[in-house]
């Protein structure tokens, strides 16, 4: 079929008025003005009318079966007050409790534009019956922690590569996530980067989240240190350098690794996250929730980080007068338009499109609209304005319509 748009953004190259694109199965096989496709037009044509034509959101980073915990916990006064709280809201979820707070997390993501998703799961076995209930694109990495198990690393492991390898579908993929430096051993960090680059996996990580975790690594003290001391974590790996460092240490920095968060860096951390291609992911409005320090994006940037956007949990973000919050990469956009002054609306929708396809794998393919890239695009009323990605980052309600491989999701509303 041909789409026609008022404005289509394909990111990777510059706005086109009066656009087309030429879909062929699920893929993108042209974007170009439309006068310069008149000539083909014995393919089925659909008017978009008066919107912007763009790529799907890319979610870089989410924890979807914590949807339902939105509004539950009001952020706390340290992190490690959160880590309790959440443990303790989880006490008593049963299966069905983890399958609807994920679906409802989805149809939200969904409705608001993300096409695809880095998931964290912290319930593998709703893989696969979520994964077909969904029309997004989904990377689900499989948490592993260990400390309070105290499970062997090499067990831990086995299991989630066991159970990835049991997983299969054409449009989903399912990873590795060894959930932060201080919930997991240095063991299983190590294993985890040499397994993923055997396999050609990708891999997620919370790293240098929290002023907590960043006293632990680089001076061995603080709550988080004592805390976890008390629970019989073996913290000889602390006092060595920061959270960044140690993931370098144990070999678990690469092109392959979405490094989610970090918060606090060390001096030369943002320069080896960028020697070693490490993707960084922001996620605004959680760290909004937490009052993390400020986020140090131009330190990162500056370095050369390919810098991504991610939602987070709605157990992370806050609560605005009566309205429980719901997962939506544009108020994601919007928190870091308002927080940074210095970053334009072009390098913010990037951060949300090109920058997360590049993440996960799948630069050109997703994120974009070009030649061969997959039909993941979403539409949003134009507002009139002569910014286009000025109107994108301040788009607020459902999109108009979504496509994802090549199939309407969300057809074109009248």
């Amino acid at each position: 079929m041909i789409l026609r748009a008022r404005t289509i953004l394909p990111i990777a190259a510059p706005p086109i008025e009066d656009g087309a694109v030429f879909i062929v199965g699920h893929q993108i096989r042209a974007v170009l003005p439309w006068r310069d496709l008149r000539p083909h037009l014995a393919e089925k044509v659909l008017d978009l009318g008066d919107v912007i034509l763009l790529p799907g959101l890319v979610n870089a980073h989410c924890h979807l079966d914590y949807t339902s915990m939105a509004g539950q916990l009001p952020p706390p006064k340290t992190f490690t007050d959160w880590i309790a709280a959440i443990t303790a809201a989880k006490t008593g979820w049963s299966y069905s409790d983890y399958a609807f707070s994920w679906l409802r997390g989805a149809h939200q993501l969904l409705r608001s534009g993300t096409t695809t998703v880095a998931d964290i799961e912290v319930m593998p076995d709703l893989l696969p019956e979520v994964w077909d209930a969904t029309p997004l694109r989904m990377f689900s990495f499989l948490e592993m922690t260990g400390i309070k198990s105290r499970r062997a690393p090499k067990d831990i492991l086995r299991e989630a590569v066991a159970q990835i390898e049991t997983l299969s579908h054409s449009r989903h993929r399912a990873q590795l996530s060894p959930h932060a430096p201080y919930s997991t051993l240095p063991e299983l960090l190590r294993l985890t980067g040499k397994i993923s680059l055997k396999k050609n996996w990708r891999v997620a990580i919370h790293v240098a989240e929290s002023v907590q975790e960043f006293e632990m690594f680089q001076h061995a003290r603080g709550a988080m240190h004592d805390w976890l001391k008390r629970n019989e974590r073996d913290n000889s790996d602390c006092g060595l350098g920061s959270p960044v460092a140690h993931l370098a240490r144990h070999q678990l920095l690469g092109e392959n690794v979405l490094a989610i968060h970090v918060n606090c860096l060390a001096r030369g951390d943002a320069t080896l996250l960028a020697k070693n291609k490490t993707h960084v992911v922001h996620c605004p409005r959680s760290h909004d929730y937490f009052k993390h320090p400020p986020f140090p994006r131009q330190r990162l940037a500056a370095a050369g980080v390919n810098l991504c956007l991610g939602t987070d949990s709605l157990a992370t973000t806050r609560k605005t007068g009566r309205q429980l919050p719901e997962l939506n990469l544009f108020a994601e956009m919007q928190m870091l338009a308002e927080k940074d002054k210095s970053l334009s609306p072009v390098e913010i929708l990037k951060m949300a499109t090109v920058n997360g396809a590049r993440a996960l794998g799948l630069a050109g393919k997703i994120g974009q609209l070009t030649k061969n890239s997959f039909a993941d695009f979403i539409a949003i009323p134009s507002a009139n304005k002569s910014d286009a990605a000025e109107t994108v980052i301040a788009h607020t309600g459902p999109v108009h319509a979504s496509m994802i491989d090549g199939r309407w999701v969300m057809p074109p509303t009248a």
